[in-house]
């Protein structure tokens, strides 16, 4: 039976439609998606990509990041 993992990911909606999504814990995942269901399966595919090479390459997946999001104001 696999092992099951769990990551947080945030999910930034696209001036022109669509999402992006990134996973903090896995900087190599950034994907997107027309909806929000299509960016979260997506995401789901390229998490188990990368954790399958992590484990070809005998490494351990790496524990889930949580991030905080805060705003920054600056004058430009």
């Amino acid at each position: 039976m696999a092992a099951s993992y769990s990551y947080s990911v945030i999910l930034e909606p696209q001036e022109g439609g669509g999402f992006t999504v990134l996973v903090p814990a896995l900087p190599e995942v950034v994907t997107e998606g027309d909806t929000e269901q299509e960016a979260l399966a997506n995401a789901s595919e390229a998490i188990r990509a990368v954790l399958a090479y992590l484990q070809e390459q005998g490494m351990a997946p790496p524990s889930d990041a949580h991030p905080e999001i805060r705003h920054v104001t600056v004058a430009a």
